[in-house]
C-alpha cells in the first residue's frame, strides 16, 4: 500500500533543491561582479592620459565593485536566513502531514512553495502596476513624503508634528538604507532597466545629494511601498526608482528614466471676485511659473461681471511685464460653481492630452511642487491628489506680535501654524484624457465640497492609481470663510467643519476659550506682587 507522505517529500525535495541551486547561482553572481574585468576600450585612439586620469578611473572602479560586492552580501545573507525559516516551515508542515488521524492537515493554510512568486504576488497586491478598486475615500492608505532630512505626515497624535526629522533609528536606518538601495540601482543598472552600458568616465554616477524626494506607505498586510526620484542639479531628467518591502528582504520592482521638459501643466483656477487675493495668487505664479519653470499654461474661469475688468487687466499687465501670452480667461454669466468652473476649463483646452492641476486662488505653491505634480500622474494610469498644509488664522498665530509677518515668512510646517488638510480633495493633477474618461464632476452639485469627493471616489472605484501624500510645496492661505444658507445640510456641515478647523491650533483654541480665566489669574498675580510691594 502506497504511503501518503511520498508526494509531499518528493515536493519538498525539488523545493530545497530549487533553493540549493538559487543559492549557488547568486554566489557564481557575485564572484564575477568583483572580478574587475579588464577594459581597453577605455583608451580612445589618439587621445593621451595623466595619472589622475586613471587613479580617477581606478576608485571609481573599485567604489562601484565595493558597492555591488556589499549589495550582494546583503542579499545572499538574507537568503539565507529565507532559506532557513522556510526550511523550519517545511520540517513542520511535514511532521504534521505524517500525524495518524490527521487527514488532509497540510495542505490547510499551506505556505507558497516558490518564494519569488510569493513576494511578486505581494507587489501586485500592492499598486505598483494597476489600482485597487476601494468603497470610499477613507479605505484609501495614502503616502508619507520624505527628503533626505525631514519627514512629512499626516498622523500626528498630539505629539508628532507635520514636519519632522526621523528621529528613531529604527526610521533613519530604513530611510538610509532605502536611499542606497535606489542609488545602487541606478549606478548599477541591470539590462532590463534600460540603460546602456556607457564608458564608466561618461556613465553619470548618482549620489544622495541628488536626491530630491520620496513616498511610503505600509499595509498591514502587503509590506512597503517606496516611490523615489534622482535629478542632477538644474535638470529635467529624473529617475524614478520603485521598490518594495514585502514584510522581508527589500526587493527592486523597477528602475526608469522620467523626462519633464516637455511637460506642461496647465493650471485652472476657477474665480468670482476676490480681486486682491487674485493679485496675490499672479504674483506667486509670475515668481514659481514664469520666472523659473515657465513650462505652465493658466486658465482662469471667472464667473459674473463684477470683477471682471480688474481680473482682465491684471492678467494684461503680467503679460506684458513677463512677455508670457500662456493665459486663458474664460468669462461665465453664470452663479459659481467650482466644479463647473474647472469641467469648463479642462474642455477648453484643445491640443490634445495634458497634464492639469486643478488650483484655487488661495494657494501658494513652490517650484519643487509642479515638478512632483509632474512625477506623480501618468495618463491611464495614476492621479495626483496632494494633501494640502493650510495656515490658522495670523491674526491668532501671531496674536503676540503688531503685525503678521509677511505670507514668504508664514509658510512654514509647525503645529500652532496650520495642519494637513486630509480632508479636503480639491487640489489635484492628472491628465485632461483621465478626467474625461473617468466622466469629470457631477454638474449637478451646486456650491461648496461636494463634488470633488465624487470625482476622487470614482477614481478610487477604477483601475487607475491614485496618489495622495502630503507635500511640504503646496500651502493654502487662511481667508475667512462664508458658509452660505443655500448649502444643503451636508454641504453646510462641511462648510463649518472646514471653518471651524481653519482659525487655529487646539493650543491657541484653547487659550482663547479659557481667555478669561487666564486673564482673571494674572490680575490676581499682579495685585499679590503689588501688595508685596507695598509692605
Amino acid at each position: 500500500m502506497p504511503r501518503r507522505g511520498l508526494p509531499l517529500q518528493g515536493r519538498v525535495r525539488w523545493l530545497f533543491l530549487g533553493l540549493f541551486l538559487l543559492l549557488v547561482l547568486l554566489l557564481f553572481a557575485y564572484l564575477l561582479e568583483c572580478t574587475p574585468p579588464a577594459d581597453v576600450s577605455l583608451i580612445l585612439p589618439g587621445e593621451t592620459y595623466g595619472k589622475e586620469y586613471y587613479q580617477a578611473l581606478l576608485q571609481e572602479q573599485e567604489e562601484r565593485h565595493l558597492n555591488r560586492a556589499a549589495s550582494l552580501k546583503r542579499q545572499i545573507a538574507q537568503l539565507k536566513q529565507e532559506l532557513q525559516e522556510m526550511s523550519e516551515k517545511l520540517k513542520v508542515l511535514q511532521e504534521k502531514k505524517e500525524l495518524p488521524g490527521v487527514p488532509g492537515l497540510a495542505d490547510k493554510d499551506q505556505e507558497p512553495g516558490d518564494l519569488l512568486e510569493y513576494l511578486h504576488s505581494q507587489i501586485d497586491k500592492a499598486e505598483v502596476n494597476t489600482g485597487a478598486r476601494l468603497p470610499s475615500e477613507y479605505a484609501l492608505v495614502p503616502f508619507e513624503s520624505f527628503t533626505s532630512s525631514k519627514v512629512y505626515q499626516l498622523e500626528m497624535g498630539l505629539t508628532r508634528h507635520p514636519e519632522e526629522k526621523p528621529v528613531r533609528k529604527d526610521r533613519r536606518d530604513e530611510l538610509v538604507e532605502v536611499i542606497e538601495a535606489a542609488l545602487d540601482i541606478i549606478n548599477n543598472p541591470d539590462e532590463e532597466d534600460g540603460v546602456e552600458d556607457d564608458v564608466p568616465m561618461q556613465r553619470q554616477t548618482y549620489t544622495d545629494g541628488h536626491f530630491t524626494e520620496g513616498l511610503y506607505r505600509t499595509e498591514r498586510d502587503k509590506g512597503t511601498l517606496y516611490e523615489l526620484f534622482f535629478a542632477k542639479e538644474d535638470s529635467s531628467s529624473f529617475r524614478h526608482v520603485t521598490l518594495f518591502r514585502p514584510f522581508g528582504p527589500l526587493m527592486k520592482v523597477r528602475s526608469t528614466s522620467v523626462e519633464t521638459s516637455g511637460m506642461i501643466i496647465n493650471i485652472i483656477v476657477p474665480l468670482a471676485g476676490r480681486a486682491e487675493t487674485f493679485s496675490q495668487f499672479l504674483q506667486n505664479f509670475r515668481e514659481v511659473c514664469i520666472q523659473h519653470d515657465r513650462r505652465v499654461h493658466l486658465t482662469v474661469v471667472y464667473f459674473g461681471q463684477e470683477g471682471l475688468q480688474e481680473v482682465t487687466s491684471s492678467l494684461e499687465k503680467m503679460s506684458r511685464e513677463e512677455s508670457f501670452s500662456n493665459y486663458t480667461l474664460i468669462p461665465v454669466d453664470e452663479e459659481f460653481s467650482r466644479g463647473r468652473g474647472l469641467d469648463i476649463g479642462a474642455h477648453a483646452w484643445k491640443k490634445g492630452d495634458v497634464l492639469m492641476f486643478f488650483c484655487d486662488v488661495d494657494i501658494h505653491f513652490t517650484l519643487e511642487f509642479l515638478n512632483t505634480c509632474r512625477l506623480h500622474a501618468a495618463p491611464n494610469k495614476k492621479v495626483f491628489y496632494p494633501v494640502v498644509f493650510s495656515l490658522y488664522n495670523p491674526a491668532i498665530v501671531y496674536g503676540n506680535l503688531e503685525l503678521a509677518p509677511p505670507v514668504e515668512l508664514q509658510l512654514i510646517h509647525k503645529k500652532d501654524a496650520g495642519f494637513w488638510r486630509d480632508f479636503g480633495f480639491g487640489m489635484t493633477c492628472q491628465y485632461r484624457s483621465d478626467f474625461l474618461n473617468i466622466g469629470g464632476f457631477d454638474l449637478e452639485v451646486k456650491g461648496w465640497g461636494v463634488e470633488d469627493v465624487h470625482l476622487y471616489r470614482k477614481y478610487l472605484r477604477s483601475d487607475v492609481i491614485v496618489i495622495r501624500t502630503p507635500v511640504s510645496g503646496l500651502f493654502h492661505l487662511w481667508h475667512e470663510k462664508q458658509c452660505a444658507d443655500e448649502l444643503t445640510p451636508e454641504q453646510y456641515r462641511m462648510c463649518i467643519q472646514s471653518k471651524a478647523m481653519n482659525e487655529a491650533s487646539h493650543s491657541h483654541l484653547g487659550m482663547l476659550v479659557f481667555r478669561e480665566e487666564i486673564e482673571a489669574h494674572l490680575r490676581k498675580q499682579a495685585f499679590k506682587t503689588q501688595s508685596k510691594t507695598e509692605d
